[in-house]
């Protein structure tokens, strides 16, 4: 009998952490994507010099790219702390960290209120959000796959990625 309901728990506490990876996988690349829209159509004119259009959107371009310079530094040190610390933990670290760079974004001044500091704070924001995206990645599709059960772990850890999906239709959708 209290295998049933070992079971029954088991089962329960593996669609919680699916459905939280698909939620935070959807909320991250939401977040992540609409930066990549606002870096090509608003963030050229706000936050770069207005000179030279091609040269302000390469560069807000490059802001966009340096999150993905992040990403690998944020997978190995999240997905250390995961594993020490536990997943849920930096889970909410990478979900707080994300959230608190974006609304720094939307707070920045622009370039003509404060000059090259401005593009200086868009990349550091850009950094901690790249940072951030990859620990939950990473530690969302381990958290599902260590409550999935076993001999169904590929469909429930699925889910995550089926969340960065998502969040890309959901994006593109907000800037339609």
């Amino acid at each position: 009998m209290a295998s049933l309901k070992d079971d029954a728990n088991g089962g329960r506490q593996a669609k919680k952490a699916t459905a939280s990876g698909w939620i935070g996988s959807a909320l991250e690349y939401y977040d992540f994507l609409i930066y990549a829209q606002a870096a090509a159509l608003i963030f050229p004119q706000l936050f770069f010099p207005s000179g030279n259009p091609k040269v302000a959107i390469i560069a807000s371009l490059a802001t966009y790219g340096m999150g993905y310079v992040a990403r690998p530094i944020g997978a190995f040190v999240l997905g250390h702390l995961g594993d020490t610390h536990g997943r849920k933990n930096v889970l909410l670290i990478c979900m707080f960290l994300m959230g608190f760079s974006t609304m720094a974004v939307g707070l920045l001044p622009t370039y003509h209120q404060i000059g090259m500091v401005a593009p200086a704070l868009l990349l550091v924001l850009r950094l901690v959000q790249g940072f951030a995206v990859a620990g939950e990645i990473s530690g969302a599709s381990s958290m599902i796959l260590e409550h999935a059960p076993f001999g169904r772990r590929g469909y429930y850890a699925s889910f995550t990625l089926q969340g960065v999906q998502a969040g890309r239709i959901l994006a593109a959708a907000v800037f339609r």
